[in-house]
C-alpha cells in the first residue's frame, strides 16, 4: 500500500459533533449534483411567517442559525448527545431551547398538543402521527429525507446489504403516511444525483460520519476495499455513488 494511501487514512478525524461536512465539501473532496429544489430557499419564507417553530435533528445547528431571523418561540431537538453541547452553545444566543431526546422516540416527543405552526425536519426520522399531534391547524411540516437507496454503491462494495427496514423508505411512502394523518401534500419531489469522493480520505470520513450506511465500519476491518477504492480514484478521479433525496411541503388539513 503506498504512502499516499496510508497517510490519507491515517489522517481522517475520527471523532464527529454536528453536521458540518464543510472541510470536505468546501474544498472539493467530496461534491454532489444538483437538487431541483433548496431546502433553505424552502425553509426561509416559511421561518418568517411562523410563530413557534420546531427544528428536528438540528445536528449542531447549523443550518438552523442561518435560517434568522427566527421567531420568538423556537424549539430544536437532537438525538446525538456529542452534538447537543454544540447546538446549544450556537442556538440558545438565538433564543432557541434545544432538547435532547432519545433516538427512536420520535413518536413520543416532549411537547404539547397544537404547539408548532411549522415544523423543519432536514434528513431526521419523525412519526406522521406525532406530527399531527403537535403541529396547529393548517401548519406547515417541511421536510427533506434520505431514501432508503442512498448511496446503495457502497453497500454493494464493501458487501454490507441495505437496511431492510430502510430500504424501501422514499417519497410515495412517505407522502402515504402523511395522508393518513391528516396533512395535505403541497409539494412532493424525488430525485437521484451522483455523489463523487475526490480521495479516500473523504470517502472514510463521510463513512464516519453516517454509520448507518455501512453499520460498524471500521477502516482496519476493510483496509484492503478501501486500498483497492484508492487506486481506482487514480486512475478515474473519482468514486462515484448516487444520494436518493425527497422533500415534502405539507399542510395539516
Amino acid at each position: 500500500m503506498d504512502k499516499l494511501f496510508l497517510d490519507l487514512v491515517n489522517g481522517v478525524k475520527q471523532d464527529f459533533t454536528g453536521w458540518d461536512f464543510t472541510s470536505m465539501t468546501g474544498t472539493g473532496r467530496i461534491d454532489s449534483g444538483l437538487l431541483s429544489w433548496s431546502y433553505g430557499s424552502l425553509a426561509i419564507p416559511l421561518v418568517r411567517s411562523a410563530s413557534t417553530l420546531l427544528d428536528m435533528g438540528t445536528g449542531g445547528g447549523e443550518i438552523l442559525s442561518m435560517l434568522g431571523p427566527l421567531p420568538d418561540q423556537v424549539y430544536a431537538t437532537e438525538s446525538y448527545a456529542p452534538n447537543v453541547p454544540v447546538a446549544r452553545q450556537r442556538l440558545e444566543p438565538l433564543g432557541v431551547k434545544v432538547i435532547q431526546i432519545e433516538l427512536g422516540h420520535d413518536s413520543d416527543l416532549p411537547f404539547t398538543d397544537k404547539q408548532f405552526d411549522l415544523i423543519l425536519n432536514k434528513h431526521e426520522i419523525y412519526c406522521p402521527a406525532e406530527m399531527s399531534r403537535i403541529i396547529t391547524d393548517d401548519g406547515i411540516f417541511l421536510t427533506q429525507q434520505s431514501g432508503g437507496l442512498d448511496c446503495r454503491e457502497l453497500n454493494e462494495y464493501f458487501g454490507v446489504p441495505l437496511n431492510e427496514e430502510f430500504s424501501g423508505w422514499n417519497l410515495d411512502r412517505a407522502v402515504e403516511g402523511l395522508r393518513a394523518n391528516g396533512f395535505d401534500i403541497v409539494m412532493g419531489k424525488e430525485e437521484f444525483i451522483p455523489q463523487r469522493f475526490y480521495d479516500i480520505g473523504s470517502l472514510i470520513y463521510y463513512l464516519n460520519a453516517s454509520p448507518w450506511q455501512v453499520p460498524g465500519f471500521e477502516q482496519n476491518l476493510y483496509l484492503e476495499k478501501l486500498y483497492e477504492i484508492h487506486r481506482m480514484i487514480g486512475e478515474k478521479g473519482y468514486f462515484e455513488t448516487t444520494q436518493h433525496r425527497f422533500v415534502i411541503k405539507a399542510r395539516l388539513a
